[in-house]
């Protein structure tokens, strides 16, 4: 990393803790989550550096902030109120700081920034809006705090059963994975597992205990996300293996399951084709939204507020599980797998043509309405 702001070079700078953050979040306290933060920015502690990172560790701090702050020499970060939490110092505000002497004495004559001015509430990431959290830690906000980190971990723009249904339950077996010590890893691994199981029972044509399994590994798949950010555990080795898990195991599930529809009482006419158009129809939605992305720079669920709704619905795994589980209780699951095949093709039908109105829309003008 390197400070350019205002035209200033410097070199990467060192970090400091400072203060005593004992009270405990997410299974971590506050001055561990701190150092957690500083190793994901690369920052280390290196005494007589020529520029300095320090943070309150009784603070709560978003990790966007303090990249932002490593880039921003000579400002210091303050609450809403004007505390200081945090100084990006510089010259003999360093040694200061390194003798022992606090911010808002150390950097007295810095400007003051508050983390709405330093930070984008905007994260691409994530696909939404949200306040970058900066929050003085007591043992009676925990709860609070995990709550606003946990919310802020989760995705804008995502299917309605994640959005609507999991954050309740996830926040709770999130906190218990934390305090358990159980990493994300560990949760997409299990969750790996009920892929597998799925399969396997759909293919059997257990129907319902496939769909017990299916609907646990949504679950889990909500809960290791979640768990890395809280956490500040997330590695490049586990994201792609959790989004490789998501990306690929889709079809499988729907192949599996139309081999147990064929061998029950029900067999669906034309099975080849509604496995083409779902499996198809899967793909080529994956092609154009990867395609979108690269062409414009941005998701295509993150476009307009009709393309985030729509991502609530598209015929994606949680959406077309919410078709599949009534039509197994009822004992067809032919009718759901064939209500799959019709919602596939609608689903790549507006997605061509959300790809097709971003092409005649004016170079440059195709942002997230989010980012706004």
């Amino acid at each position: 990393m390197t400070n350019t702001h205002d035209g200033v070079g410097a070199a990467e700078p060192s970090a400091l803790a400072v203060g005593s953050g004992s009270v405990r979040i997410w299974g971590m306290s506050s001055a561990e989550r701190l150092q957690r933060i500083f190793r994901r920015l690369g920052l280390e502690a290196v005494r007589g550096a020529s520029s300095l990172v320090a943070a309150d560790a009784r603070w709560v701090f978003d990790e966007a902030l303090l990249r932002a702050l490593a880039r921003r020499p000579r400002v210091v970060l303050v609450d809403d109120e004007g505390v200081p939490a945090a100084v990006h110092a510089v010259g003999d505000a360093v040694a200061r700081l390194e003798a022992g002497e606090d911010i808002a004495t150390a950097a007295a004559d810095y400007p003051r920034l508050t983390a709405s001015e330093l930070g984008d509430a905007y994260n691409s990431e994530l696909r939404k809006r949200e306040p970058p959290i900066l929050r003085r830690l007591t043992q009676g906000d925990v709860r609070a705090v995990e709550k606003r980190l946990f919310q802020g971990s989760y995705k804008g723009v995502t299917d309605l059963v994640t959005k609507y249904v999991w954050p309740a339950p996830a926040r709770v077996v999130t906190r218990w994975c934390a305090v358990a010590g159980i990493t994300p890893n560990q949760v997409t691994f299990a969750s790996f597992l009920l892929v597998l199981a799925a399969f396997w029972l759909f293919w059997a044509g257990h129907f319902g205990w496939g769909l017990v399994a299916a609907w646990a590994m949504t679950f889990l798949d909500t809960v290791d996300g979640k768990l890395a950010r809280v956490t500040l555990t997330s590695s490049k080795l586990g994201n792609v293996f959790d989004h490789g898990i998501d990306l690929i195991h889709p079809p499988f599930w729907w192949w599996a399951w139309l081999v147990g529809v064929q061998a029950g009482p029900h067999p669906l006419p034309g099975s080849t084709l509604i496995l083409g158009v779902i499996v198809g129809g899967y793909v080529l939605q994956r092609m154009l939204e990867g395609v979108f992305l690269a062409r414009f720079k941005v998701e295509m669920h993150a476009w307009r507020p009709f393309d985030s709704f729509f991502r609530l619905i598209t015929a994606r795994r949680n959406p077309n599980l919410l078709l599949l589980t009534p039509a197994a209780l009822v004992g067809r699951p032919d009718v759901g797998l064939a209500l799959v095949a019709v919602w596939t093709g609608l689903s790549l039908l507006v997605h061509l043509v959300q790809v097709l109105q971003a092409l005649a829309t004016p170079r440059g003008q195709v942002a997230s309405w989010l980012a706004r």
